[in-house]
């Protein structure tokens, strides 16, 4: 399980997380939700290694990551999809995948055919250029070479941003059968609230980078969290 807590960030002088906690579960989904500049992107890059943060703990499976950095995050098994999918425009398909190879062994450098059968549209243009793809295909590369890594925990900011709605379907349907299979503890942040309030097992409300509120999906009113992250 993954665990943060009173986790506090800066970006130089100005505070953008105080003290926020949350955990994230083998097969659950913990949506973070909450309006534009409230620190979401900036939990997600903490955790991910991508930013440092001030203070409190961040914690796999009870062992403390002590600040690693986004090399040594991701070899402890914390994959991350950020804003923007950052795919490598001028290389192919295949080769924006085998780039998820960093952190396993080379006996298993070798693309799983699970990727394909979760994403088909990648064994289609397996050899075209990352850059050549749409907004939509692009999304499901840069999940696909998460996965890659076998990650424990699988960090997802704004996967729908900018996508068609048949693809926003798909990616939704992969991120149910990820949570169904029970292995891997997936943290959602997103601002399209129906496709989040769908997925989440556990939601985290984020307002001025404090936890507004937080628990089981099952627990909160609809409609009481429509106010909150609307706030």
């Amino acid at each position: 399980m993954l665990s943060v807590e009173n986790l506090t960030l800066h970006y130089g002088a100005s505070q953008i997380l105080h003290g926020v906690s949350l955990t994230a579960r083998p097969g659950a989904v913990t949506a973070v939700m909450g309006t534009n500049g409230v620190g979401k992107t900036s939990l997600l890059k903490a955790i991910a290694g991508r930013h440092p943060y001030s203070g409190g703990r961040i914690t796999l499976d009870g062992r403390d990551l002590l600040h690693l950095g986004a090399a040594q995050a991701a070899q402890a098994g914390i994959a991350y999809v950020p804003q923007g999918r950052e795919i490598f425009p001028l290389l192919t398909v295949t080769e924006n995948l085998q780039t998820g190879f960093a952190c396993l062994p080379k006996s298993e450098h070798a693309i799983p055919r699970r990727i394909y059968d979760l994403f088909p549209v990648l064994e289609q243009m397996k050899d075209r250029r990352g850059g050549d793809l749409s907004g939509g295909q692009q999304q499901q590369l840069a999940i696909a070479r998460a996965l890659i890594a076998r990650p424990r925990v699988l960090l997802l900011d704004e996967p729908t941003e900018g996508i068609q709605p048949n693809i926003i379907k798909q990616i939704g349907k992969v991120i149910g059968l990820l949570r169904d299979e029970g292995e891997i503890a997936i943290v959602l942040v997103e601002q399209y609230f129906d496709f989040a309030y769908e997925l989440a097992d556990d939601l985290v409300v984020l307002n001025r980078g404090t936890v507004r509120l937080s628990g089981p999906a099952a627990t909160v009113d609809r409609a009481r969290l429509l106010r909150e992250v609307s706030i």
